[in-house]
């Protein structure tokens, strides 16, 4: 755990204020997974094909169930702002555990899940993800292994996302002849 705090009292060496206010705006997209929802309501609103938008909503439940529900009350790994509250917040404290961050996994089944049909706003949406992720590390609310372990689940629900939604749709088209004749 030594490694960890190192990596990040070297991000509180970064703060300024500038810098500051764009992690805070940028990680405060990432609550409670908002943006995402937004962008897959968005998806399933505006896009012709709906696969990418189911694709996005099952990643984000199984993120839900698996981090935030499962793992987080399994492991209760207590987050670094509470060891070191010596640390100056910029945010809130959180009140749920630490591992894994739920920030990196939402942000990345939804992004992994547009990446997997549309490959240049899947490119920014991993991009974005990325930063989401690296503002918990700045902001001291998670250690790096919670948000290595957030980023390769959100990744692994999308790809489940992926897989499930393929097989509901091969069944739906299987069940409608209607489908198949187009």
């Amino acid at each position: 755990m030594a490694w960890e705090f190192d990596v990040l009292y070297w991000f509180q060496e970064l703060h300024q204020p500038v810098l500051d206010k764009i992690v805070v705006a940028v990680t405060t997209l990432g609550n409670s997974g908002i943006f995402w929802i937004i962008l897959t309501v968005l998806m399933l609103i505006f896009c012709k094909d709906k696969k990418p938008a189911w694709t996005s909503a099952v990643a984000l439940i199984l993120s839900l169930l698996v981090c935030n529900i499962l793992l987080k009350n399994t492991v209760a790994r207590e987050r670094p702002c509470w060891i070191d509250p010596s640390v100056e917040m910029l945010v809130k404290v959180p009140r749920d555990y630490s591992f894994p961050s739920g920030h990196s996994s939402a942000s990345f089944a939804s992004a992994v899940s547009v990446f997997l049909y549309y490959r240049k706003p899947g490119i920014a949406a991993l991009i974005l993800a990325g930063c989401i992720a690296l503002s918990r590390l700045y902001l001291f609310v998670h250690f790096p292994t919670d948000v290595l372990a957030g980023t390769l689940l959100g990744i692994l629900e999308a790809v489940a996302a992926y897989y499930i939604v393929k097989y509901i749709s091969g069944i739906r088209k299987k069940g409608h002849p209607e489908v198949n004749a187009k």
